[in-house]
């Protein structure tokens, strides 16, 4: 099993639930969602402990790519997390979760679920599910979220590593123009991932992507007016209307 948490104590309270099951081993902890990709592939764990709000990259990107690289069952990912909802609830499966937590959760919850996810099925509120099982209640319970939109699966589809990137300067404030200057992109192909990840988020326009994104810990407040480009300034949020 690997640790992917950059809280020192929330990683002592896991070791210490783990390390006293006689069927579980650690085999690696990192502290950051760039290098969760890297070391599980690396050392391939069985199951996966993922924070969301992580530094570089978040537990929803690393997890997306993790599990684009393998087999859809030869890694388990269990989300941790300090903000739990439906909706991120459905963002986690969607990116390849098999089971979603609070960080609060308790042990005689998580070392079961932990289990399960080893043998490869999902845990969804407290059931137990194959994956046939995990994708239908997925398909119902976002067709109950957004039943006027036609493909609801795909609103739900986790970003893509680029529309991911894009988020980021939003929540700098940076304009499209800005944006594509920094990623060597036309201003067009901006618009068309803006576009993109607003009807993936389910919302109107940037300035609430920007504050979905930072209220469920996807970008990190802290890193938000880091790695600038010249000419990225102005507020947090952007008042331009380049949708």
């Amino acid at each position: 099993m690997m640790i992917v948490e950059d809280h020192p104590l929330l990683i002592r309270g896991l070791r210490q639930v783990i390390e006293g099951e006689s069927d579980m081993e650690i085999v690696g902890e990192v502290s950051d969602g760039v290098d969760a990709v890297v070391e599980a592939l690396r050392i391939e764990p069985d199951v996966i402990l993922m924070d969301i709000n992580l530094p570089r990259k978040n537990g929803l990107q690393a997890t997306r790519e993790i599990k684009m690289a393998h087999d859809a069952d030869e890694i388990g990912i269990v989300i941790l997390t300090a903000y739990h909802d439906d909706e991120q609830l459905y963002h986690a499966l969607c990116a390849g979760a098999s089971a979603y937590f609070p960080k609060d959760v308790l042990p005689s919850t998580l070392l079961p679920a932990i289990r399960a996810t080893a043998a490869g099925r999902c845990v969804i509120n407290d059931q137990v599910l194959n994956k046939a099982e995990a994708f239908r209640w997925l398909l119902r319970a976002v067709e109950k979220l957004a039943p006027d939109r036609e493909n609801v699966l795909d609103h739900f589809a986790p970003l893509s590593t680029r529309e991911m990137e894009i988020l980021t300067y939003i929540t700098r404030g940076a304009s499209n123009k800005e944006i594509a200057y920094t990623l060597k992109i036309s201003q067009q192909t901006v618009k068309n991932h803006i576009s993109n990840v607003l009807r993936k988020l389910l919302v109107e326009d940037r300035t609430q992507a920007a504050v979905l994104a930072l209220r469920r810990g996807w970008i990190r407040l802290d890193e938000v007016g880091r790695h600038r480009s010249p000419g990225l300034g102005g507020p947090a949020f952007g008042t331009e209307n380049e949708d």
